[in-house]
């Protein structure tokens, strides 16, 4: 092996060791939490020692709501670390809206995922004519709460209160209608059939706490962005099954994002499938990123009927 190549080959073991370390750091910080009977995807918001307001994650620079694993990860840093803003920023970036982090702040570790094509690839694909490999790549980068600077302006610092937990919610309502989903009340289960292409749900006073129809609603609608006329995910499985509970990970986790953009304090709707969560995890130190990202997919699909002019084409979502 020459010196070139011996350097080319180090550099490619580095690199695919901090990807390997990047993927099974998040994995076993969401096995560890599981295991000790937290749910990362759904926080204490709402209780009297909890700072940390309700909301998605965001960017205060950009302005653009974080998603995939960055919202479970800066989730958990929100409220192991007592923030009381869902603003995130890195350091450049506080500098330059006339901030700066207060010294001694320790960062959160958050992720990028992005693709290129290596220039060997580029070559061969420009003498044969065939389309160029793209590969992927992961890397951290820190970014810092808002709580956590000085000299940001005051809107970074503002957030909403938790809704009370009976209430009716008129923006939910119309949300779910908007959708234009078919759903149809009744019984005492809730359940979306693809074949048919409809949800149905218990009628709301049926629940105990009222406020568990939407986050059910959510839940459902969370397996019907999944429908081969718009997100197209494998929604043929058995009950049981790895696939199972792989989209009832999808689900559970789309229904905490959009209520999280609700302002309804997400629960676990599906407790029982956390060991098959767990044994998805285990297997596979990518699980999560996917799982994360399809439910973040679904939740913006669903989100996006919130302000979405009636002439503009479903299809349109779905790209």
């Amino acid at each position: 092996m020459t010196t070139k190549n011996r350097k080319q080959s180090a550099r490619g073991q580095r690199g695919g060791e901090t990807r390997r370390d990047l993927y099974q750091d998040v994995t076993d910080k969401i096995i560890t939490q599981l295991e000790a009977g937290t749910v990362p995807w759904v926080q204490p918001w709402g209780r009297d020692h909890i700072k940390t307001p309700m909301g998605l994650p965001k960017n205060a620079a950009t302005g653009n709501t974080y998603s995939g694993i960055n919202i479970l990860l800066l989730w958990g840093a929100a409220i192991e670390t007592a923030r009381t803003t869902q603003h995130w920023l890195t350091f450049k970036q506080a500098l330059s809206l006339g901030g700066c982090v207060r010294k001694g702040e320790r960062g959160t570790a958050i992720c990028y995922a992005d693709t290129f094509i290596p220039k060997a690839e580029a070559e061969k694909a420009q003498q044969t004519g065939d389309d160029p490999q793209r590969v992927g790549f992961l890397k951290r980068y820190t970014v810092f709460n808002a709580d956590q600077c000085e000299g940001l302006p005051d809107e970074f610092l503002a957030n909403p209160q938790p809704l009370p937990e009976r209430e009716i919610i008129p923006r939910a309502e119309q949300l779910i209608e908007a959708t234009g989903a078919d759903f149809r009340t009744g019984g005492d289960r809730a359940f979306f059939v693809p074949s048919e292409d409809f949800i149905q749900v218990p009628p709301q006073p049926a629940f105990r706490e009222q406020i568990n129809y939407y986050r059910t609603c959510f839940h459902e609608l969370g397996h019907w962005t999944g429908h081969q006329s718009r997100l197209d995910r494998s929604l043929t499985t058995s009950k049981g099954t790895k696939d199972y509970a792989r989209e009832e990970l999808v689900a559970e986790m789309a229904s905490a994002f959009v209520c999280a953009a609700q302002n309804i304090i997400p629960t676990v709707r599906h407790a029982d499938y956390i060991a098959n969560w767990l044994q998805a995890l285990k297997e596979d130190k990518r699980a999560i990123f996917k799982a994360a990202s399809l439910a973040s997919k679904a939740a913006d699909y669903i989100l996006a009927f919130e302000n979405r002019e009636p002439e503009t084409p479903l299809a349109a979502l779905a790209a």
